[in-house]
């Protein structure tokens, strides 16, 4: 195979920092308290690089904050969901990443770290080295355009999933797909100074996919409350399903900061996850983990790559009777042992294997048709 584009050059392969491009997701700010899990992974990943000594610059919707430089392609106004006009959304959307994309071309950037969700990066950026990281089931968009060829994958691409069960939907499609599972920092999710007796807890956004209403009733079977946080980002979810409970022992707590999440997660005698869905990875569960408190989840996507039996308790079914018995069970658990459990997960762990993955990338030699490592520039 022949390759039409410059290869990466020796410099950036050799152990030295990196100048690295990270593309956001444009919905939400990259700024706490977090919309959501891929908000929080991009902020972490970026700090964790930036703290290594690397360039990082994130490309980011306003409002963004990072340890790194932070480019601003899109207005902190911009609501893709309450804009009226659905064409118009999709075209500002790919108007502000191609704005990034531009810059990423001209800044002479060594790589790309692709969290954008959007086909473009695979289209305008085929000749520049990108790890793109997958934290969704197969997005049609991307993968209908890989199959029919107008996505042909670059030799300059590598890809990763968050967990081993995001990674089959995708694996048919990509080929040599790695899995890095998401990090935290243990140090930023505290030990709880002590549980709440006779409640759980519950969080991430509010919407009928996370299944809090299944939480709400394993809560009352299992005989606790449940404090709930997270953003209301299904207004009608929230008020046909889950407000008629509000005020029999069911209390939403608001939308928390990282330092405020910490507290209320490790106040919980357990912690339930309760997604409907194939569930990525789950970051709340691992982050309640980190503080201490047991997990009961539901059997989906990820939960059982990360919950071991230390750490909390698969319901034995997809009801609200199977989540209350794994509810019951999970509360009994040594929080400390718990707590050791998610160190498994750490955010150094991550991006030291994202750093595996962008040297390998950036050494010519694994390349098709490359030619020998001494004819390249120094």
């Amino acid at each position: 195979m022949s390759l039409d584009f410059p290869l990466p050059q020796g410099r950036a392969a050799a152990g030295k920092p990196l100048r690295i491009a990270i593309l956001a997701h444009l919905h939400h700010p990259i700024s706490s308290p977090f919309l959501g899990g891929l908000e929080m992974h991009t902020s972490l990943m970026a700090d964790e690089f930036a703290s290594r000594g690397h360039d990082v610059t994130l490309f980011a919707k306003a409002g963004s904050v990072s340890r790194g430089r932070v480019v601003d392609v899109l207005p902190e106004s911009f609501d893709f969901h309450r804009s009226p006009a659905p064409d118009r959304r999709q075209e500002t959307l790919d108007s502000a990443l191609g704005t990034a994309i531009a810059a990423v071309r001209d800044g002479g950037f060594d790589v790309v770290v692709n969290n954008s969700l959007s086909l473009l990066p695979y289209l305008e950026l085929a000749d520049v080295p990108m790890l793109t990281i997958l934290h969704t089931p197969p997005l049609p968009w991307i993968v209908d355009a890989v199959e029919d060829g107008r996505a042909p994958l670059s030799p300059l691409h590598r890809f990763v999933s968050v967990s081993a069960r995001n990674a089959t939907g995708w694996s048919t499609h990509l080929p040599d797909l790695h899995v890095i599972h998401n990090g935290i920092r243990l140090a930023d999710w505290p030990a709880g100074t002590g549980s709440r007796p006779g409640t759980a807890v519950w969080a991430g956004r509010v919407t009928p996919e996370k299944g809090l209403h299944i939480a709400i009733d394993a809560a009352r079977t299992a005989g606790m409350e449940l404090h709930f946080a997270g953003p209301i980002s299904d207004a009608k979810y929230f008020e046909r399903t889950v407000a008629p409970h509000l005020g029999r022992g069911v209390r939403h707590v608001g939308h928390l900061d990282h330092r405020n999440l910490a507290a209320f997660l490790g106040s919980g005698e357990v912690f339930i996850a309760s997604p409907v869905w194939s569930e990525p990875f789950g970051l709340t569960a691992l982050e309640a983990m980190a503080c201490g408190t047991p997990v009961a989840a539901l059997p989906l996507g990820a939960m059982p790559e990360i919950i071991d039996d230390d750490a909390g308790r698969l319901a034995e079914g997809l009801g609200a009777d199977a989540l209350a018995a794994a509810v019951t069970a999970a509360r009994r658990l040594d929080r400390d042992r718990v707590r050791n459990s998610a160190a498994r997960f750490s955010a150094a762990a991550m991006v030291d294997s994202y750093e595996e993955q962008v040297r390998f990338l950036l050494n010519p030699d694994w390349l098709p048709s490359a030619p020998p490592a001494e004819a390249l520039v120094p």
